[in-house]
């Protein structure tokens, strides 16, 4: 009997405890999670401090990095949660989008544990894995809700009918507002990652510089985002004031680049839970940890009715708490692979896919 065949004769265990590896840049993540909502324990290895170096993610540092760092990853993880691999009933692994390079460390790794054990490997998107993060911030969590999609690749409204069914009601037509983020550092000479630094900045500045609020009334895609322009628009102001001699406020560029950023943001979240009746509103990516975000959309639900669940900062980026949430529904849902799954670099990014 194959791998396969044993691992579909087996029994949905009602409360499993799912192993989720993340990989799919430069964080190596491990978490253990019981029933898709406790988390048993979770290390995160950091390879940031490398790429800082460089300005931003270098693939094959991250690559190298996952592979010195995973398996203490998971050995850390399993003796502060108190269990051995036999006490794992899954492994939950990102299969996609991600680093190709650093997500086959971790789909590598999973199947090797899965096959071992004779326990099922489960693939798991990282754009529903970010998702699920909301089921960890709120235990009692249920669908329907909207969420905010906003990371470094994505940014979305999305309606999550059903613990399975979403549908993406508008996204970025071009850049991801994360990597505006980091795009805009750049400019003004911070370093990576871009987001935290761009935040601290901008505690200091005043929004005083007007910059475009992309797609604010555009009647094509409602929901649809667009922060190529506004990227532009920041690299102009700065050279355009350097060329006239002029000092520039780098507080001010920043506070009024995050506020164009981010308002509308919230102005397509809360319009979205109007319009379709949804009173949960969620927040899911790496700009979930932005505080001004969190700050704008706390104030913008006020008296609105709607209830708001936005994750710790460190589930807001990559984790492997936020797989194994994901993990334990695929796991539900007997959506097992067999040991020639693959990583893909890119998800499809559809109405009801991921």
């Amino acid at each position: 009997m194959t791998y396969f065949e044993k691992i579909n004769e087996i029994q949905i265990k009602e409360n499993p405890i799912i192993m989720g590896i993340e990989t799919s840049c430069d964080e190596t993540a491990v978490a253990i999670v019981k029933n898709g909502r406790e988390i048993l324990a979770e290390k995160i290895i950091s390879s940031a401090p490398e790429h800082a170096k460089f300005g931003g993610v270098v693939p094959e540092i991250a690559s190298r990095m996952h592979t010195t760092a995973i398996l203490s990853a998971t050995k850390e993880a399993l003796e502060s949660a108190n269990l051995t691999l036999n006490d794992i009933d899954a492994f939950a692994v990102t299969k996609g989008a991600g680093l190709l390079g650093a997500l086959l460390v971790g789909v590598s790794f999973a199947k090797a544990l899965a096959f071992s054990c004779n326990k099922p490997l489960v693939p798991v998107s990282h754009i529903r894995g970010h998702i699920a993060a909301s089921y960890i911030a709120d235990k009692e969590l249920k669908p329907p809700f909207i969420t905010i999609l906003a990371s470094g690749g994505h940014t979305a409204i999305v309606a999550v009918k059903d613990y399975y069914n979403m549908t993406v009601l508008g996204s970025t037509l071009d850049d991801a507002v994360g990597e505006a983020f980091d795009k805009v550092a750049r400019v003004l000479g911070l370093s990576y990652p871009g987001g935290p630094n761009i935040e601290r900045l901008a505690k200091e500045g005043k929004n005083t510089i007007k910059l475009p609020k992309m797609l604010k009334n555009y009647e094509g895609g409602e929901f649809d985002f667009s922060y190529s322009g506004l990227k532009t628009a920041v690299i102009n102001y700065v050279h355009n004031e350097t060329e006239r001699g002029k000092e520039i406020n780098k507080a001010d560029v920043a506070n009024s680049f995050q506020c164009s950023a981010i308002d509308v943001l919230v102005e397509k979240a809360l319009s979205a839970s109007k319009k379709f009746g949804y009173n949960t509103i969620c927040v899911s990516g790496g700009v979930g940890a932005n505080g001004y975000l969190r700050e704008k959309l706390a104030s913008a639900v006020k008296g609105e009715n709607i209830k708001l669940v936005i994750p710790e900062k460190k589930y807001c980026t990559d984790n492997g708490a936020m797989i194994g949430a994901e993990g334990y529904l695929q796991y539900k849902k007997r959506n097992f692979a067999d040991l020639d799954l693959n990583a893909r670099a890119v998800v499809p990014f559809e109405t009801d896919k991921f």
